[in-house]
């Protein structure tokens, strides 16, 4: 089977349009260009389908590659044979083919190759056929020689053999693998003298759980406390069902030579499989618990860059502090830098602090007050509040703005400002526009993960820029205001390029239609006709140049104006035009049903942002933990979903947890079910731990 088939066989999907999409990736498309512009070719599959293809094409492409070098390894040392190679062409995974590689792997010296060095690998045959009335040490005697000392010493190296043989057997190890995955114990234990220092891991001082149930975050947590040396975590199995494996292919008779075999079992499974199988077990383990982690990091991400932009608002952001004053800017309606001061409304300069903010209101035609919600906070938004300047008041979670504002991309776009300034910036920015302004972060610096420091960095990494690329390019990107770190996430946009669209841009003013990009440095052919659906030009004389439209299907659109006895202005402009439209006349041989249905939606509402519209959210009177009662009920704002609960902002600096069985009245699988990061809720408090710093609430 070709590797498409396989694509096809094991994500079940057509072969045919997994033949279509991959040559489409290999020719340079990006997983949203395919998924938005190319829906004949892929049958409409989604990016998560496409991404998952991607993925398993690579996966397979790495195994194929593994195949060759193993055969080609093989034919080298002449050891290939036709049964060997048709096993090896029939793996499956690469886990199965190393099964199968690993008796005939170069390896460094063991004691079972020191063995058939001494001439004992006969002596072994002749214990593993177990036959009646052998006895044991009269078959040593002829193998004693200078090096093999006595009759003990060349029966333990016949056993070291069969046991390193019983080891490397691939369909033992197989069903040893799936005991371990299966039935096997994860083990969990306080290292002695640890209990005070290790104090946050209690939960598994004494801790028993299967391993095929065990929950990512525990798996993670577990592994963290063993990294940190306080837990000592072991994987434990049945023996008498390792056993029944084991003697499944290596049959014991009721004899002394059957004592010796299964001495060499026993002793195998100890000291060679047990310890792989754990191993193997631990990394099986590990992997699923990441991508369960980055999963709900990347559905978390999401929610978060998709949130509810505030928009074009003249906006003042305020940055919160005690001591050192609440930094204070004011941005313009597409988040320009306008004027910036530090006022201190908590050490006695109160009236001056609210002078200064009226002052800076009216010259700015202030609209909307952003305050990050870190310390003195709550106490600076209530301050604010009380000064009733008749405009909202919104607290925006400033998770990352410090990183941000001591970055090259900050420096860059703001080489003369404090870096608290431009952490003020980014507050007031993130109001207007979380996406646009969340993507100059690391993703992992957010406040959105689960144990993201623990899971495997790579695949992290390109999961969650997976989700920016997509996020980014379903809401469109204003050619003439993106910065260059948000330009870089449109599809055929490098960093490189989109640093030269900003240059050029600075150059030659503003863009005024898409076709102008092909006059920028590094945009040829391909890079054109991959970013250039996801770009918007306001005010563009081509009213599609604002639209999710491609430019490669401006042609039909003129047609079907044409036909329509109007200009495409005019058929933008009038739904009863659009309505008398018969598609299936612009259909052709690349241009199906599913563009033609796409440009219509458009057309209705150009440029239409998925986003939800903005609704401002305020918190209850309490400012911190010593505010709090148990029953007290509050709004509150989702921060976080894991696979435990969901972390919910009720404006005390301290988020509390809703434990996911406190989340609905009826069983839900997983917190995702039922919230989702910036959701607004209402919960019930239902635990205050004060010293711990630790709130528990609930929304049932």
């Amino acid at each position: 089977m070709n590797i498409q088939g396989r694509i096809a066989s094991e994500l079940s999907l057509d072969s045919r349009k997994v033949a279509e999409v991959l040559t489409l990736i290999e020719q340079g498309s990006t997983i949203p260009f395919i998924a938005r512009y190319r829906k004949e070719a892929s049958g409409g599959m989604d990016e998560v389908i496409l991404a998952s293809l991607r993925d398993t094409w690579q996966k397979l492409e790495v195994l194929d590659k593994r195949k060759a070098a193993v055969l080609s390894s093989l034919r080298e040392r002449e050891l290939l044979t036709d049964l060997l190679e048709d096993k090896i062409g029939k793996a499956v995974t690469l886990t199965e083919l190393e099964d199968i590689y690993l008796p005939f792997r170069p390896k460094r010296r063991t004691r079972a190759s020191m063995a058939i060095e001494n001439g004992l690998e006969a002596l072994a045959e002749m214990l593993l056929e177990q036959n009646n009335g052998d006895d044991p040490v009269r078959l040593a005697e002829p193998f004693i020689t200078d090096t093999v000392t006595d009759g003990d010493t060349a029966l333990s190296g016949a056993r070291d053999i069969i046991a390193e043989r019983m080891a490397q057997h691939s369909e033992v190890r197989a069903d040893m693998r799936r005991l371990f995955l299966k039935r096997g114990l994860f083990i969990s234990r306080v290292i002695k003298g640890k209990e005070e220092e290790g104090s946050r891991f209690r939960d598994w001082f004494d801790w028993s759980e299967k391993v095929s149930t065990a929950p990512s975050h525990r798996v993670l947590a577990m592994r963290r406390g063993e990294r940190e040396l306080f837990l000592n975590l072991t994987v434990q199995i049945d023996e008498k069902a390792a056993t029944s494996i084991m003697t499944r292919y290596f049959p014991i008779r009721k004899n002394t030579c059957g004592d010796q075999v299964l001495m060499a079992l026993e002793d195998g499974l100890k000291r060679l499989l047990g310890p792989q199988m754990e191993t193997e077990t631990r990394l099986v383990s590990k992997a699923k618990a990441d991508s369960e982690a980055i999963s709900v990091f990347a559905v978390n991400l999401r929610e978060l860059l998709m949130a509810a932009p505030l928009g074009g608002k003249r906006t003042m952001a305020v940055d919160p502090g005690f001591r050192t004053g609440c930094k204070t800017v004011c941005l313009d309606e597409q988040g320009g830098f306008l004027e910036y001061t530090t006022i201190f409304p908590a050490t006695g300069k109160a009236d001056s602090a609210a002078s200064e903010v009226r002052r800076l209101v009216k010259k700015h035609r202030v609209e909307y007050i952003a305050v990050g919600n870190g310390t003195a906070g709550r106490e600076t938004e209530s301050f604010l509040r009380e000064l009733k300047l008749n405009m909202p008041v919104v607290m925006v979670n400033e998770s990352g703005a410090s990183i941000y504002s001591a970055s090259k991309v900050a420096r860059e776009e703001f080489p003369d400002l404090d870096l608290t300034i431009r952490g003020a910036i980014s507050i007031g920015r993130r109001l207007q526009d979380p996406l646009a302004e969340l993507v100059k972060i690391d993703p992992g610096s957010v406040g959105v993960g689960q144990y993201q420091h623990d899971v495997d960095q790579k695949q992290l990494r390109r999961a969650l820029d997976d989700t920016v690329m997509s996020c980014v390019n379903s809401v469109g990107v204003n050619l003439n205001t993106a910065s260059a770190k948000l330009l870089s996430y449109v599809s055929g946009l490098s960093p490189a390029r989109a640093s030269s669209v900003v240059k050029y841009r600075d150059k030659a003013g503003k863009f005024t239609s898409r076709v102008q990009l092909k006059k920028v440095a590094g945009i040829g052919p391909i890079a054109f006709q991959q970013c250039a659906g996801f770009l918007r030009v306001d005010g563009a004389s081509n009213p599609l140049d604002c639209s999710a439209v491609h430019p490669e299907s401006y042609s039909v659109v003129k047609k079907m104006a044409d036909d329509a006895g109007t200009d495409v202005r005019g058929l933008t402009d009038r739904a009863d035009l659009r309505r008398q439209i018969n598609l299936s006349n612009y259909v052709t041989d690349e241009r199906g049903m599913p563009t033609l249905l796409d440009i219509i939606a458009e057309l209705d509402k150009p440029g239409r942002d998925p986003r939800n519209v903005f609704e401002s959210f305020s918190f209850a009177n309490v400012h911190s933990i010593d505010d709090l009662t148990d029953g007290m009920k509050l709004p509150g704002l989702v921060t976080n979903v894991t696979d435990f609960g969901a972390f919910v902002d009720i404006g005390v600096h301290t988020d509390g947890l809703v434990h996911v069985s406190r989340l609905s009245t009826k069983w839900i699988k997983h917190p995702s079910e039922v919230v989702h990061v910036g959701m607004k809720v209402d919960v019930t408090v239902t635990g205050i731990e004060k010293d711990r710093k630790r709130i528990s609430l609930s929304m049932t």
